[in-house]
């Protein structure tokens, strides 16, 4: 799929300040900002480097003030917002046309008759980030000067300059920056442009973004460098920003070897896939490059879950076939503010690596959440400061056997089964014996009850100090389901290998036999959460969903039908389903405001576009027609040009016009998207 916008986008700054772009590195770094080039998030930069990758991110290079000198006249290229309001310069006005070409953001600038293009990317595996400009076309040289603004703070923000002297030290092809004693140095290079350092504070960007979500909308950056030149047509430019001291700083070969592996990424999914119809999925092929950008690399020591012995021999055993036993995988949740978070892992395990042939990718990463399950569970997050993963989630763990049968029914690898079994027994027994936050299963019905004051376990889990905006305490609906769904996953493993499996399967049966307990028969769908401190919630939300949409469920086909066809009506959207339903008294349609009034809304009618894939094979499970429930994710397919340029949101508002919010590149909306389309092609 070509995606790009003419002037009708880019000429209008309110238009083309709302489309934004992103690249990364598949180490946790990441460049981002919009079409329009004014910063409007803290986020918002051109080297937002992984410093203790996956995370550890840090805003070092913010952007570059391209003026253009050409035929007597002066171009300012950029555009920046201050705090009064202004709009100094206005470079938006010269972008004659944007696009993206993989996930390579490109700007053609006209500048008279001068054509200059300007692209940016970055190097998979490095915080290393290029930009670079080629004049397509000019009567005369054109004179290109490019001011480097940087910074050296979270990616979070929080920092104000207040007249912080950083290092700058002149290098023989550009500078290298030390913010201060105990940071990384970063340098700033270019191929053959001319530098002079220099050290200004630029203050008072305003961040209209921050500003809408309640938070700082003030930012300030230091200019520490002008690089300059004069290119004739058909000549380039490359600026190089990097951790590295030494970066190759050949643009044409970093360009081609990024090209070469998207068109890997692009290959992968053709060759696994070459029954689908290309014509028809034009647009899911640039879902193939967006999934790709939530896969990252996070070292864990796989062997330091087996004794000394057994260690040692899969260490043989893997020395000559497999990557380091360092470099495992994860996923992050979205850009560009989160982390990786296991339930959101699991959950787009499938979309992410399965449905884009990319299932190597997918055990390592199934393996490498292995070594992080503590007392039966799966982490909830890994937090940006690098602290122990927090454990405060009840559905994650059992999102783990879904990804894992997924994976099995795909890939048929017996040897991951035997070597996650253990892992997977332990995790069965300690939810049959209870574990953390009083998750236990209930003798009396079979089923799993989770929860206690102060927690927040579920997907819906929203918190703003003590206040837990939906505690769903008691026994969630998808929450059985999915325990339900892991039991018999279990039950088939065991049988796989060999294994005892009739104690599975008894649990299972006593939850299937008392998962009636959730019909509602007077409303005609089922309670929302069963045994709560209030008695049962009969709210209607979507949750009810995933008792339809996962490999095994509990309800009768009468009860299938009547769930899809309620949450049809009365939840879905466009781009996916509320999460409550319009009537109910606590309903919010508006996403937006303060921390509290965004959190407040966030799962009380805030539309999720993740749910989407659910929905469509709910859908066709109990219709059994693929065409129509395809038809569900074709809004998907405009959104790519309406808030993340190439990838999917967060979050919608339930209020027509269902106006994205949230995360502008979310990977559990990008991989449930692929994973429905892929099963109803």
């Amino acid at each position: 799929m070509k995606i790009g916008f003419g002037r009708e986008v880019c000429g209008n700054l309110e238009t083309a300040a709302s489309r934004e772009w992103l690249v990364t590195n598949g180490i946790g770094g990441y460049a981002c900002g919009t079409v329009a080039g004014v910063l409007t998030r803290r986020y918002h930069g051109l080297l937002v480097a992984a410093l203790d990758p996956p995370l550890g991110r840090t805003l070092l290079l913010t952007k570059l003030e391209e003026v253009v000198h050409y035929h007597h006249q002066v171009y300012s290229l950029s555009t920046d917002r201050w705090t009064d309001n202004s709009i100094d310069p206005a470079g938006y006005r010269y972008i004659e046309r944007f696009s993206l070409n993989g996930t390579i953001p490109t700007w053609r600038f006209a500048c008279g008759d001068a054509l200059l293009e300007k692209r940016v990317w970055m190097q998979q595996g490095a915080n290393t980030t290029y930009v670079q400009y080629t004049l397509q076309r000019a009567t005369q040289p054109l004179a290109l000067m490019m001011k480097a603004l940087v910074n050296y703070r979270d990616h979070h923000g929080g920092i104000r300059s207040w007249g912080w002297q950083m290092q700058v030290d002149r290098l023989e092809q550009g500078v290298g920056v030390t913010a201060s004693d105990h940071a990384t140095p970063f340098y700033l290079l270019s191929d053959r442009a001319d530098v002079l350092l220099t050290h200004d504070w630029y203050y008072g960007f305003d961040l209209a973004a921050e500003r809408y979500r309640g938070l700082s909308d003030r930012e300030d950056h230091l200019h520490v460098a002008t690089f300059h030149l004069t290119l004739l047509p058909g000549e380039t430019v490359t600026i190089v920003a990097s951790t590295e001291p030494t970066p190759n700083l050949n643009g044409a070969t970093a360009l081609k070897q990024r090209q070469a592996y998207e068109q890997k990424l692009l290959n992968l999914w053709k060759t696994d896939r070459p029954d689908v119809n290309r014509d028809a999925s034009h647009w899911i092929s640039q879902l193939v490059f967006a999934a790709d950008q939530f896969i990252v690399n996070r070292a864990v020591n796989f062997l330091e879950n087996f004794p000394e012995a057994e260690a040692g021999d899969i260490a043989n055993s893997l020395e000559a076939t497999s990557p380091p036993l360092l470099n495992g995988k994860t996923i992050l949740a979205g850009y560009p503010w989160f982390s990786d978070w296991g339930r959101d892992t699991m959950i787009s395990l499938p979309g992410l690596t399965l449905a884009t042939g990319r299932s190597e990718v997918a055990r390592l990463i199934l393996r490498t959440f292995a070594h992080y399950v503590d007392q039966g569970m799966l982490p909830n997050r890994f937090p940006d400061e690098g602290e122990e993963p927090e454990y405060n989630t009840v559905d994650a763990t059992l999102w783990y056997f879904e990804a894992i049968l997924q994976y099995y029914r795909l890939t048929q690898d017996d040897d991951l089964l035997m070597e996650l079994f253990p892992v997977l027994a332990d995790i069965i027994h300690w939810h049959c014996r209870g574990t953390r936050y009083n998750i236990h299963l209930d003798p009396t019905d079979g089923l799993l009850y989770a929860g206690e004051a102060g927690s927040q376990l579920t997907w819906m889990d929203a918190k703003v100090g003590d206040w837990v905006v939906t505690p769903r305490i008691g026994k969630p609906i998808e929450v059985n389901a999915l325990w339900y769904n892991a039991l018999r996953t279990m039950a088939k493993i065991a049988r796989q290998l060999g294994k005892p499996h009739q104690e599975y399967e008894a649990i299972a049966d006593r939850t299937l036999a008392r998962f009636s307990r959730f019909w509602n028969t007077e409303l005609g769908y089922c309670y929302d959460v069963l045994d709560g401190p209030d008695g049962h919630d009969s709210a209607l939300r979507p949750n009810q969903i995933f008792a339809v949409s996962l490999s095994e469920s509990p309800l009768t086909v009468t009860q299938q039908k009547a769930v899809v066809d309620v949450c049809g009506r009365s939840l879905l959207t466009s781009h996916g389903l509320r999460s409550l339903a319009t009537d109910h008294p606590h309903y919010q349609g508006q996403y937006g405001g303060t921390p509290l009034q965004r959190d407040g809304a966030y799962h009380q009618g805030t539309v999720w576009g993740w749910l989407i894939g659910p929905f469509v094979v709910a859908h066709l499970r109990v219709y059994s027609d693929a065409e129509q429930a395809r038809q569900f994710l074709q809004p998907m397919a405009d959104h790519l040009v309406a808030h993340g340029v190439g990838s999917l949101s967060e979050i919608f508002d339930g209020d027509a016009p269902m106006t994205p919010r949230g995360c502008f590149a979310q990977a559990w909306t990008v991989a449930e998207v692929l994973r429905a389309w892929m099963v109803t092609e």
